[in-house]
């Protein structure tokens, strides 16, 4: 397991409890590099498409309107499909 979590299109009271509205908003191009994570994130796309690949892992499609945890510790490579715009939360 590569330990990404997914939530698909969770629900306007879930990102409420989160309080994903008061996130930071992140957004970048095309483009493929790679990342680390130094700590957990968890992110929620309003916009895009991306195709992350864990280092030692299959790679996750995640898309606009998903909720997604990353571990802190993870290695992989972003490929960016359709430019992303995120709100994002590190812990």
């Amino acid at each position: 397991m590569n330990g990404i979590t997914i939530e698909h299109n969770p629900s306007e009271a879930r990102l409420m409890e989160l309080e994903v509205p008061r996130w930071p908003i992140w957004d970048k191009e095309t483009s493929t590099f790679p990342w680390t994570y130094d700590s957990r994130e968890t992110c929620y796309l309003l916009e895009g498409e991306v195709i992350v690949t864990p280092t030692k892992g299959e790679p996750v499609k995640i898309e606009k309107g998903d909720l997604v945890t990353f571990p802190a510790g993870m290695s992989c490579t972003w490929d960016i499909k359709q430019s992303v715009k995120k709100h994002y939360s590190f812990d």
